[in-house]
């Protein structure tokens, strides 16, 4: 999910946890619980990024932890 930023400049992206969204076959897209204040807290990662590891499994752990869902890897 991006947030601010200007036609696609200066956005920060987040990951969002699958289990904080919700499809809604009436509106054709999801819903979520998530906050302004939750979002802008919450961690960033850059898609542009050639280096960013998405096998990570700390980063997805943090994540997780900061949207307070739990994790679909075994522990």
């Amino acid at each position: 999910m991006s947030f601010g930023g200007f036609l696609g400049m200066g956005e920060d992206e987040h990951t969002i946890p699958w289990g904080k969204l919700t499809y809604d076959t009436n509106l054709g897209g999801y819903r979520t619980d998530i906050t302004e204040e939750q979002l802008r807290g919450a961690p960033t990662f850059y898609r542009d990024r050639d280096d960013y590891d998405w096998s990570d499994r700390e980063r997805e752990r943090e994540l997780h932890d900061y949207w307070r869902t739990p994790y679909y890897w075994p522990i």
